[in-house]
């Protein structure tokens, strides 16, 4: 069976589910394939790469002036499209289709008119919207019924000029339906949302992101003195926050309102900084940029007592999942399937591996609760530590990348 996989890049965490099962795929004898429009180069003839720096500017530009995203890479598209000749694809498994880098229109009449099986995952609602990517901090439901006057027109992807939301709605909904395709969404929240959009005619599956056990665990003491030395770390007990991207929605404010509430009582670290971030946070706060260390990474989780992800809107954050692979238990609010991974732990053993905390309203919450929620949360990871870190270990054990990949393939066969 041949399989071609498409989304925006080869990394990020999308990326990282792409390639993840690709290899598997290749290691088990299937014809596999990824393809993908920003970032490096191919490794081998196996990965296509549709690239087209100048097509995604004009992209960008395009969708800033129209609001039309998606609707332009028409070079980049029938790139793609000749590759996919070529192949002849059993299944073209998509992942993010958005980004400035393809073209919906020619691509999803291409599969219609050679009767491709899809199988599609969802990392976020833009398939289902006029415009936007999230709708939570925005309490709009216009999505479920037709979306028209939009109010994010200046969130991802922006537009400057016009709106073209009722538009881009109806088109989306006709070029996304009537296809031979199979949801799956990486969290229980996000099923229920397609279960109320245009996409609810479609089987949909819940497949939670995975991770590599053999990489996230407990860092070894050496290590763990090691990265407390290497970024200057105080005896203080440790409240960690990561994010790729630390945009308005990952709550970066929260943390830095928090820290100052607390009044040094915790040392508060952040990786995933731009340099511009990096010089106006407060000085207590601990710094540090975005790393593609993995090590650096794991080792960070480990010594933090507590892993603080204070999302407004979000999918499934795979950094949870990562912290409590690291015996780290997670602080985060009910947003989207952030909390999933600790009301699983809650469910089925009632043991303790983190918190979450109801939001206020959409795009607030009471910073008073959360504080007195993270001390208690700290306080009890002092107390209780062995038994935390066992805990958080045994519940990222759901989340084995190699079960999960597993789903997908018995998906496919």
């Amino acid at each position: 069976m041949k399989i071609v996989q498409i989304n925006t890049f080869p990394y990020k965490a999308t990326g990282t589910i792409m390639l993840n099962l690709h290899n598997i795929l290749l290691q088990n004898g299937h014809d596999s394939y990824v393809a993908w429009g920003r970032g490096r180069n191919a490794n081998d003839d196996r990965e296509i790469v549709i690239k087209d720096d100048i097509g995604v500017k004009i992209h960008g530009l395009y969708t800033r002036l129209t609001d039309r995203t998606g609707f332009a890479s028409i070079r980049a598209t029938k790139k793609l499209i000749w590759y996919l000749d070529k192949i002849k694809p059993d299944i073209i498994h998509l992942h993010n289709v958005h980004g400035y880098y393809i073209n919906i229109e020619l691509l999803f009449k291409y599969i219609k008119d050679k009767k491709i099986k899809v199988v599609w995952t969802l990392h976020d609602c833009w398939a289902m919207t006029g415009h936007c990517a999230w709708f939570d901090m925005a309490a709009c439901n216009k999505w479920k019924t037709g979306c028209s006057k939009c109010t994010q027109l200046r969130a991802y992807p922006a537009s400057s000029l016009i709106d073209g939301s009722q538009f881009n709605w109806n088109k989306k909904r006709e070029l996304f339906t009537g296809l031979n395709c199979t949801i799956v969404t990486p969290c229980k929240w996000l099923s229920q949302i397609v279960k109320q959009s245009y996409l609810n005619k479609y089987p949909c599956k819940v497949i939670y992101n995975g991770i590599d056990l053999e990489i996230f665990k407990p860092s070894s003491v050496e290590q763990a003195a090691s990265t407390i030395k290497k970024y200057e770390l105080t005896d203080k007990p440790i409240v960690l926050g990561g994010a790729s991207e630390w945009t308005e929605r990952k709550g970066l404010n929260d943390i830095i309102k928090i820290s100052e509430k607390l009044c040094g009582k915790y040392q508060f670290v952040v990786v995933g900084l731009t340099k511009k971030q990096l010089e106006s946070i407060p000085k207590t706060i601990t710094g540090i940029t975005r790393t593609n260390n993995i090590t650096e990474l794991v080792n960070l989780y480990s010594v933090a007592t507590l892993f603080f992800n204070p999302t407004y809107e979000d999918n499934f954050p795979t950094t949870n999942i990562e912290a409590l692979a690291c015996g780290t238990p997670v602080l985060t609010y009910d947003t989207g399937g952030s909390p999933e991974a600790i009301q699983m732990a809650k469910q089925h053993t009632n043991i303790f591996v983190g918190n979450v905390v109801s939001k206020a309203s959409p795009n607030t919450v009471d910073l008073s609760t959360v504080s007195k929620v993270l001390t208690d949360s700290v306080e009890h990871t002092i107390v209780h530590r062995s038994k935390v870190r066992e805990a958080c270990r045994k519940v990222s054990m759901e989340f084995d990348k190699e079960k999960r990949l597993g789903e997908y393939l018995n998906l496919y066969f």
